[in-house]
């Protein structure tokens, strides 16, 4: 059986047509025909008790806009509005919920432009890429539509900055610095936090720059927060021990426990003994931050001190100067250990943005910086789990004492703890 395909073995061009998606591009239209006739009914349902003084009914059907095209992930979908009449002279008119009067491209079209540029894609090469994959019919996706978005990005990371936090309450904080090359200034610092809600669920709090790490950026960020509301700091906050963030937090929200990050702790400490010793010595700390207790842990801590303190005293010194924040996590419930033993939830989210300001070769500004790492966070946020065990945040908000990880349920045991 020979079929003939579109190719330069055939002569002249042929076209073939994928009968698939037009039969998805049918099924799109009429589907969109019928909800806006849903929308439609309702409306003339509201105005039904408005009449004129004959009796008859004041608003009424009057006919269809000309046709007009919306842009899909399966190519232009066609669409032809109603119109309603106010015989009444009220000025009621029909406008379209699910298709507003301006809308040219669906969400997740309009969504994937920033995905390619933020992923990599050079603002030129954006078009190219979606006419890989809409054909012709990517139409309006110009470098200047590119410009635009990122000047959009911008003041929705500004408004973000700006809202309400009177009503929130979070639990857990991770905190870390993004360090992002932007026009050769090798000290701009994008400073990070997300935290948990009692509902476990993880949100972006903070996103700004600032000077390094410094404590007066943290304390910036922190006092920011404050002043839009959230007045309670979190039970514990998860970060690397170089941060200026911690002497920020103990002025801001003072009642916070610190917990530094086992893996920042880890690279640290293993930069200071030779590398025919670091997997060795990475298997003693892991001993340490995985023992089932906080007695038990202490004793490998211990055990590490003597083992490597005579050899590699600087190597003992990084580990030992946070001994109580490295062990912090052994007094909230062990369901969330796994979560707040790192500063993962920030160094896996924001990996992608090295790459990204890597990709740019230095040629964004300062505020596209910012923007950009806005717009990929709230990509990611969307696929962020709750926190394991997160039945028991309301247990940590109320204060409830938790001892090796285990809650504390008689009296004799709170005053062990």
């Amino acid at each position: 059986m020979k079929e003939c395909i579109a190719s330069s073995s055939c002569g002249p061009e042929v076209t073939v047509k994928d009968t698939l998606t037009e039969l998805l591009r049918k099924g799109a239209r009429e589907l969109i025909a019928k909800a806006v006739e849903a929308e439609l009914e309702v409306l003339l349902a509201e105005c039904s008790s408005l009449r004129l003084e004959d009796g008859r009914a004041a608003v009424v059907r009057n006919g269809y806009l000309p046709e007009r095209t919306v842009q899909t992930g399966i190519g232009d979908v066609g669409v032809r509005m109603p119109k309603v009449r106010d015989r009444s002279g009220g000025g009621i008119v029909f406008n379209s919920a699910l298709l507003p009067p301006y809308l040219k491209r669906a969400k997740n079209v309009e969504e994937f432009l920033p995905w390619l540029y933020l992923k990599g894609i050079s603002t030129g090469g954006c078009r190219e890429a979606l006419e890989s994959l809409l054909g012709d019919k990517a139409k309006g996706m110009s470098a200047a539509a590119i410009s635009r978005l990122k000047e959009k990005w911008t003041e929705e990371h500004r408004e973000w900055n700006r809202r309400d936090l009177s009503g929130k309450k979070y639990v857990y904080w991770w905190a870390d610095g993004v360090y992002s090359r932007v026009r050769m200034d090798d000290k701009l610092c994008l400073l990070v936090i997300i935290g948990t809600t009692e509902e476990g669920v993880k949100e972006l709090v903070a996103v700004e720059d600032g000077y390094r790490e410094s404590e007066s950026s943290w304390r910036e960020v922190l006092s920011g927060l404050r002043s839009r509301g959230l007045k309670e700091g979190p039970k514990l906050a998860v970060g690397d021990g170089a941060l200026g963030f911690w002497n920020a937090l103990r002025k801001e929200y003072p009642e916070c426990v610190h917990q530094r990050c086992w893996v920042h702790k880890t690279a640290n400490v293993l930069n200071r003994v030779p590398k025919s010793l670091q997997g060795k010595v990475k298997a003693d700390l892991h001993e340490i931050w995985m023992a089932e207790t906080k007695e038990k842990a202490v004793k490998a801590f211990d055990s590490a001190m003597a083992k490597y303190g005579a050899k590699y005293p600087k190597a003992i010194e990084c580990l030992n100067k946070d001994r109580e924040e490295l062990l912090a996590f052994y007094s909230f419930p062990a369901a969330h250990w796994v979560h707040i033993r790192t500063s993962n939830p920030v160094e896996s989210t924001f990996s992608t943005i090295r790459l990204r300001t890597a990709k740019t070769r230095n040629c964004g500004s300062r505020a596209t910086t910012l923007a950009m790492v806005f717009k990929l966070a709230q990509s990611a946020e969307k696929r962020w789990r709750k926190l394991k065990g997160y039945e028991l945040l309301g247990e940590v908000i109320s204060g409830v004492i938790f001892k090796d990880g285990i809650r504390v349920s008689d009296q004799s045991d709170r005053s062990a703890a």
